[in-house]
């Protein structure tokens, strides 16, 4: 098991409808490398299993506008168990530090049924203040997140532009797994959210090709989007 490279990066995100996202995307795929992990020209697909506090700390702070905050999740790619990390993302404004450390199946599994004494052990601080959260924190599963990333890369300043489409909530379960998830679509088909992230600088390149100036930059949080979409659901 492994550890993620971790950095602080600058983050800005920004809804596109979907005439901007075509031009963007065939000028992006045009002199950017898609990233390697894509499975086809959709990309992969992303889907995460957010957890909150009984006050809803993560859900409100966001909503608040708290310049410091923080989320965990536990995330899979493309419905596979090959690849499973538990994850902490901190936000401070447009900053994000993002620490990440993989566990398996089994581990999983335990964490699902609420069995999460095996983090203790574990040598990561963040698996560590997890299992803080979990245990004297109170903190327990709130959301599923899916989507597919569209993602290209550019070697200088470390950039990542990604178009993440077909946002959706899962509103009868919180196992990644459960074959019978059921998913619901979270924001308008029209509407697709582009990200982009780079260190310490956005090369003029990228800004010519993305023209930030031109786009609709917004605060946007899909595990808030998802949350909305389940509380809208069990009113129903």
């Amino acid at each position: 098991m492994t550890k993620s490279r971790q950095t602080f990066r600058t983050e800005h995100k920004y809804y596109l409808h979907i005439h901007d996202y075509q031009s963007l995307r065939h000028r992006a795929s045009a002199m950017l490398m898609m990233d390697p992990n894509s499975i086809n020209l959709d990309g992969y697909c992303i889907r995460s299993l957010y957890f909150d506090g009984p006050h809803d700390h993560a859900l409100h702070d966001k909503n608040n506008g708290i310049f410091n905050r923080e989320k965990y999740r536990i995330r899979i790619y493309n419905g596979k168990d090959d690849v499973i990390a538990v994850e902490r993302k901190k936000k401070r404004g447009d900053y994000v530090f993002k620490e990440s450390f993989r566990i398996n199946r089994e581990e999983y599994d335990l964490l699902r049924v609420g069995d999460y004494d095996f983090l203790q052990k574990k040598d990561s601080a963040l698996l560590r203040d997890f299992y803080l959260a979990l245990a004297h924190r109170a903190f327990r599963p709130t959301a599923i997140v899916e989507y597919w990333r569209e993602a290209y890369v550019y070697e200088y300043g470390n950039v990542r532009i990604t178009f993440d489409k077909k946002l959706s909530a899962g509103v009868n379960s919180f196992d990644l797994f459960d074959p019978n998830l059921v998913l619901e679509e979270a924001i308008a088909v029209p509407q697709t959210i582009m990200e982009v992230k780079f260190d310490s600088f956005l090369p003029d390149l990228i800004r010519n090709l993305i023209q930030p100036q031109s786009q609709h930059r917004s605060s946007i949080s899909k595990y808030v989007i998802c949350r909305e979409v389940n509380v809208k659901h069990f009113k129903e």
